[in-house]
């Protein structure tokens, strides 16, 4: 008599199928772009385009054939954790500082730019729909996926819509921060295109939309330095790399594991269960990443003191991990959307309103930001934080490259070093996530909260100019 599973059971075999239509979808997508110049002068992201086909693909045959083609809690997980993960693998990376000052105050500025536009973005949307809140009757707090879907991209759309409809009785909270996190691409390579088209009416662009450029620096060097470990002895290098990230992330899981449980006693009260807890699994990715940087410097502590003799992280086998756990995250976040919330008008308003509004008063703002705080790199500037603050940092690649093909302006060392800066200024209005849910007056205070520290940010962006005014 046999106990288990039997290898021809379908719950075998599904988390490989779902995982196979992601990828073999993002294949097509991918061939898609290559093929049909019209999709490739939009410059969506083969993850992007995957979702949709692949959205469009589960809705048919479920109307048509009754047959559901893809698993939504399976999508979620892989949404979940494909967030965290990446940030691990991205935090393990080794980064030379910059010692010129220019690199310095160009990510400081950077950090604070995209804390504001953060701030612009919650502000509008909790403004939205607290006004919608009365008028249909719609969630009040709903206008805070904004920044989550637009700034921070589908893993923490996926987590605080998740959050808000288990937590706090928003109905399709999940797909609804998704929605907003797939219409941030779109308002990325819309917003992109347009940027590209003016600069090449005024004869500053000259290149071809969506073209592309060809990785011609790679060499050995990049995939294994002089002192790591063998690309392959008793552990494969790149089962190593894996290791490392999967360690760094079950610690991080063990750590947030032991919070749930002192707030499982019930000595926080509702502060633990409303508030704490939303915070803690929500910030999965940065907790992480926190482990990660341990694990790192302990690497490093080991090494120096001669335990170890080699270098066990490899920065291109790092990216490359990273790379797919975004690219996996982002083509699970689309396809996990549920259509059937689009029936709604208290869910279809304020999602259309907060989602065009949301990118023109992105794109504005960061006109009128790049032009006075990156005036050696406005345009490099301005397509970089314009994708990356409506999409993902790998948009806002996408698009300076258009731009920037090499790399040569300080615009893309701003993408990676402004994160600290960012969770240093960003980390009071993160605060106000789980608080303004919980009524309709908490989101009140929340709002003249953001408007109050949006003005604070502005008064350090602009420190130069009101400097030398009241000078």
């Amino acid at each position: 008599m046999t106990t288990g599973l039997n290898f021809w059971d379908t719950q075998v075999w599904s988390f490989v199928i779902t995982l196979t239509l992601l990828l073999g979808t993002m294949i097509a997508a991918n061939i898609l772009r290559n093929t049909v110049r019209l999709i490739r002068r939009l410059m969506i992201p083969s993850s992007v385009l995957g979702g949709f086909l692949l959205l469009a693909a589960d809705f048919l045959l479920e109307r048509l054939a009754g047959v559901k083609l893809l698993n939504t809690a399976t999508l979620e997980m892989l949404t979940y954790h494909g967030l965290g993960l990446g940030f691990v693998a991205m935090a393990l990376r080794k980064i030379d500082k910059k010692q010129d000052k220019r690199s310095r105050t160009g990510a400081f500025d950077a950090g604070v730019t995209v804390v504001a536009a953060y701030l612009i973005q919650a502000v509008l949307g909790l403004g939205v729909t607290i006004g919608l809140y009365y008028l249909l009757g719609s969630f009040w707090a709903s206008g805070l996926l904004l920044p989550m879907g637009y700034g921070q991209g589908p893993g923490q759309a996926y987590n605080w819509g998740h959050n808000y409809e288990t937590v706090c009785g928003f109905a399709s909270g999940t797909s609804f921060g998704l929605t907003v996190a797939a219409m941030g691409f779109v308002s990325a390579s819309i917003g992109g295109v347009i940027y590209l088209n003016v600069l090449r009416r005024k004869g500053i662009f000259k290149g071809s939309i969506g073209e592309g450029t060809i990785d011609d620096d790679l060499t050995a060097e990049h995939i294994t330095g002089g002192d790591e470990i063998p690309l392959s002895e008793s552990m494969d290098k790149f089962t190593v790399q894996l290791a490392l990230v999967f360690i760094s992330y079950i610690a991080a899981y063990l750590f947030m594991q032991g919070i749930e449980s002192v707030i499982e006693t019930g000595v926080m009260g509702n502060f633990g269960y409303n508030t704490v807890r939303p915070l803690v699994w929500g910030f999965n990715f940065l907790i992480g990443t926190i482990f990660a940087l341990v694990l790192k410097a302990a690497l490093r502590g080991l090494k120096k003191k001669g335990v170890i003799k080699r270098e066990y992280t490899n920065d291109f086998m790092q990216n490359r991990i990273a790379g797919f756990m975004f690219d996996v995250m982002v083509v699970a976040s689309i396809a996990a959307i549920k259509l059937s919330a689009f029936t709604r008008h208290e869910f279809i308003i304020p999602l259309a309103l907060i989602c065009v509004l949301g990118a023109v008063i992105t794109y504005f703002y960061l006109l009128i930001v790049c032009r006075r705080v990156f005036p050696q790199y406005e345009h490099e500037a301005f397509l970089s934080l314009y994708g990356m603050l409506t999409g993902t940092a790998s948009t806002g690649v996408i698009l300076l490259r258009e731009k920037d093909p090499k790399f040569e302006t300080q615009a893309c060392d701003n993408l990676v070093y402004h994160q600290p800066w960012a969770i240093l200024f960003g980390f009071p209005m993160l605060l106000l996530l789980s608080y303004a849910p919980q009524s309709v007056n908490k989101s009140l205070i929340t709002l003249a909260v953001l408007a109050l520290l949006f003005a604070v940010m502005n008064a350090i962006l602009f420190r130069k100019a009101l400097f030398r005014r009241e000078k």
